[in-house]
């Protein structure tokens, strides 16, 4: 943790601080109270260890501000003058334990640990809290194929040790479902479970949400700032789309890996950090490694547990038992009283590649039950692209002239054409579109390249 001691005794603060660093913190001191209130503007705390009296100054008037302007930092109170009165006092403004001094190295361990366990529960608190916003279905870690069977078993082997896992696939086929599978089986599965969307941000502001910043580290840097590996302090260190991890972090991601250390963007200070990094990638790593686009001691050293996620049309004996977990998941979500899957829909949803894999299933599911007009649901229910999927391996409704839209002819005339081409530049050719206009419309209609 990081703590910061508020003692008028040089002598307190010294000593206090000497046993806090021992056991791995790290520790600020101030003297005053105005001293302290201003170290926490500018730095975050875990922890403050507020004397009753400092000097004139009163240490339960420090702690109404610090309740009240940092409500997230849990202050704990010692004094050589303990009282019953105080104690109920220091409690009732928010104070969470009370020591009297001198207390001795294993009173202050056990006020500690105290601390800790608190921390815990609030963290799991809003790890709740986010999984009942995001009214997730259930996650998919059972599957009838070898190959995802073979794979699962390597993760989950190594899931209650601390090494790195290195998870491949494509987008969509559950790579950030099965790292939480792994955290939930590992010895920190009551930690935190943090994750960093590596392409979702520029490199600056990648850098500060992952190890942190100071104040005017860069333009909007107000204040100090912990980052991700921070927060996941105990747990598990989710790197999304790790490939796309710009070539300048790749070495401070390393020097995590390998000596368990980290700067914050803008300042000097090693810090340590106690966490279990599983990264996930839809790239081909040796490939750009080769390229040079990825290091390659940060490749072997993310690379120690590997293994493939299967895309789902990969795994036609996992669509129909996925489907009806998510069907029944929404249903339920919904109210929706919808009894199943016609059996054209159930044809439809086979006919289908699934480029977007499990996500898209997911999707299309969602979408079907909220669309739903009868008891179950029919083809027409589900999106444009599995609809199309039907039509055009029975190849009879998708005909011009036919009753059928324009959106739908389009989608299965460009799916037809990229099948029969080797590259997107070669069908954008055939199809008279640039390249980017292809790209667009395969987006919007979810469809898989050549």
């Amino acid at each position: 943790m990081d703590i910061l001691i508020v003692d008028d005794e040089a002598s307190i603060r010294r000593a206090t601080s000497i046993a806090l660093e021992a056991a791995g913190h790290y520790v600020e001191t101030a003297e005053t109270g105005a001293v302290a209130l201003t170290n926490l503007k500018e730095t975050s705390f875990d922890l403050v260890l507020l004397d009753l009296y400092l000097g004139e100054e009163s240490g339960l008037q420090v702690l109404e501000v610090i309740r009240r302007e940092h409500p997230g930092v849990h202050v704990v109170m010692f004094t050589a003058n303990a009282t019953i009165p105080n104690a109920v006092e220091a409690t009732r403004l928010g104070a969470v334990d009370f020591l009297e001094k001198p207390f001795s190295p294993d009173q202050l361990r056990q006020s500690l640990k105290r601390i800790a366990t608190l921390r815990s529960l609030e963290r799991k608190v809003e790890e709740l809290k986010t999984e009942v916003s995001r009214q997730a279905p259930p996650a998919q870690v059972e599957s009838n194929n070898p190959a995802l069977q073979r794979s699962l078993e390597v993760f989950f082997r190594a899931a209650d040790t601390q090494a790195s896992i290195l998870i491949l696939g494509e987008s969509g086929t559950g790579k950030t479902m099965i790292a939480r599978a792994i955290h939930e089986r590992s010895a920190c599965r009551d930690k935190p479970f943090v994750t960093v969307s590596c392409p979702s941000l520029s490199r600056e502001l990648l850098e500060s949400d992952l190890f942190g910043h100071v104040k005017g580290a860069f333009t909007g840097a107000l204040r100090d700032t912990w980052g991700k590996v921070k927060a996941a302090e105990g747990g598990t260190l989710f790197l999304d789309e790790i490939g796309e991890l710009p070539l300048e972090i790749q070495p401070k991601l390393l020097r995590l890996l390998q000596e368990r250390e980290y700067e914050r963007l803008g300042e000097a200070t090693p810090r340590k950090a106690n966490v279990r990094v599983i990264a996930a990638t839809n790239r081909n790593l040796q490939e750009w490694v080769a390229e040079g686009r990825f290091r390659e001691d940060l490749f072997y050293r993310l690379n120690v547990i590997s293994a493939v996620m299967p895309p789902l049309r990969e795994r036609p004996e996992d669509l129909i038992p996925y489907a009806e977990r998510f069907f029944k998941f929404f249903t339920r979500e919904f109210g929706r009283k919808v009894r199943g899957f016609s059996h054209e829909a159930l044809q439809a949803l086979r006919a289908h590649d699934w480029p977007g894999n499990v996500r898209e299933l997911r999707n299309a599911i969602e979408r079907a039950v909220i669309l739903a007009e009868g008891e179950q649901i029919t083809p027409c229910d589900l999106p444009e692209a599995a609809h199309a999927a039907r039509s055009g391996a029975e190849d009879s409704k998708l005909t011009v002239g036919g009753r059928v839209s324009i959106e739908l002819l389009e989608c299965e005339h460009i799916r037809r054409v990229m099948a029969s081409t080797a590259s997107l530049d070669e069908a954008a050719q055939v199809l008279g579109i640039d390249s980017a206009t292809l790209y667009r419309k395969r987006k919007r209609y979810q469809l898989d390249g050549p």
